[in-house]
């Protein structure tokens, strides 16, 4: 895949490394000459580009490139001049940072492919994790579905799957819990690793450090963490 990042703070600039590491060809672009030194050897190209400036943006190959990201996030006037300016531009597909709830309605005008809210997701996140007691990984999956994985809180541990209730109650569907098991390695020596189980037994009793995926509503799970 060849993107262009546009905005190389710590979002665009994390997204364009590790993009870069998968074997993507990155076009870093930035207003700044810092930001763009930083980054210059760990993307294929940078630019020291002001990409609000339309003449200025064309010369990036921007209809050559499978996605251009706007990783623009504290400057809401810039984010929303550039994205205009791709979508004069006919670049076909653009992914757009927003900041708050004003910057993403003012991006969903554009009738953007995606639209990035890094730091809505990360804060409903900790809120969860810091509600539930234990850890929690997020992915948003539109505006009211999420799929979380969450470690068994201990209270958990001993009951049985259908005690729970999940799907009854909650509306959560369990889509697998994975398990702590002793395998060995090359080398011989004895490790855990995490198993799946895709369709866990209605029975099966939770043992500690057993880890639930589940997808539903995100109101459906605060019911859960509430009853914790």
């Amino acid at each position: 895949m060849k993107c262009i990042i546009i905005g190389l703070g710590n979002y665009g600039m994390v997204a364009a490394t590790e993009l870069t590491a998968l074997g993507h060809e990155v076009i870093g672009v930035d207003i700044s000459e810092d930001r763009v030194d930083e980054i210059k050897d760990k993307v294929a190209t940078a630019f020291v580009i002001d990409a609000t400036d339309d003449t200025s943006l064309a010369v990036l190959p921007l209809n050559s490139v499978d996605v251009v990201i706007v990783a623009i996030g504290e400057n809401f006037g810039a984010s929303i001049r550039v994205t205009a300016l791709l979508k004069r531009h006919k670049v076909q597909h653009i992914y757009a940072r927003a900041m708050d709830d004003i910057h993403k309605a003012v991006l969903q005008a554009f009738d953007l492919d995606r639209i990035l809210t890094p730091e809505e997701d990360a804060a409903y996140t900790l809120v969860a994790q810091l509600n539930f007691g234990t850890k929690i990984d997020a992915f948003r999956v539109d505006k009211e579905y999420w799929i979380v994985k969450f470690t068994v809180p201990d209270n958990f541990v001993g009951r049985s799957i259908s005690e729970l209730n999940l799907e009854e109650e909650f509306h959560l569907k369990l889509i697998t819990l994975t398990r702590s098991g002793q395998v060995t390695n090359l080398l011989g020596l004895t490790v855990k690793e995490q198993t799946a189980l895709s369709e866990p037994p209605a029975e099966s009793k939770l043992l500690a450090g057993d880890e639930f995926v589940c997808y539903g509503k995100k109101d459906d799970y605060q019911k859960l963490w509430k009853r914790m």
